[in-house]
């Protein structure tokens, strides 16, 4: 999906600004998973990880996010 959003220049925000305030508003919300949110702010899951807690906030991690990390490491062969 691509969403075009005019604002006004006095704002000074970079695409990658915006990029991460939704992915991390999304994530606090319970809208999106941790992985979710790293994909649309353009970061890696660890860099989102440092940002969300340098800023204070809970990283809820459940049991099926743990389970799907596991698959993803025995798909890489890592497990």
């Amino acid at each position: 999906m691509q969403i075009t959003i005019d604002l006004p220049d006095s704002l000074q925000f970079t695409e990658a600004d915006l990029r991460t305030e939704l992915a991390i508003a999304l994530f606090q919300q319970d809208r999106v998973t941790l992985g979710s949110a790293s994909k649309i702010a353009a970061m890696h899951v660890m860099d989102f990880q440092k940002l969300i807690s340098d800023r204070g906030i809970c990283i809820h991690y459940d049991v099926e996010e743990f389970q799907q990390d596991v698959q993803h490491l025995q798909e890489r062969g890592w497990l």
